[in-house]
């Protein structure tokens, strides 16, 4: 089991989207608070490589009580794995279930707990 603590509030990808042009063409980018966000997480990512099938399971404490979308924290959170080797990919081949994962309150420490389980069928 590996665990690990990404301080601060958690972001998604989905909120605040900007559309940008290249080669006269438009496309989405994620908000620049996203990309913050995953950059900062990068430090608290392990450099293990994880090559077999897991659940991961995220608790994210929020810091008010705004709607939130557990999906897309999710993704978020499988995005910046990717990105940072931890995970090959994010696909049901190594990510087979989210068991556990939820959306919680603590105003005065918002963080997202990351827990990385081996998948017992």
């Amino acid at each position: 089991m590996i665990r690990f603590t990404i301080p601060g509030e958690p972001r998604t990808k989905k909120n605040g989207n900007r559309i940008v042009q290249k080669n006269g063409k438009p496309f989405l980018l994620p908000s620049q608070q996203f990309l913050d966000y995953q950059e900062y997480a990068g430090w608290f990512v392990p450099q293990e490589k994880i090559d077999k099938p897991i659940n991961l399971k995220v608790l994210y404490y929020m810091g008010s009580h705004r709607r939130v979308d557990l999906v897309n924290l999710l993704e978020a959170t499988c995005d910046i794995l990717v990105k940072y080797q931890c995970i090959e990919d994010d696909s049901y081949k190594y990510i087979r279930g989210h068991d556990g994962s939820r959306v919680l309150y603590d105003k005065d420490h918002p963080r997202a707990e990351v827990i990385i389980e081996e998948w017992r069928e």
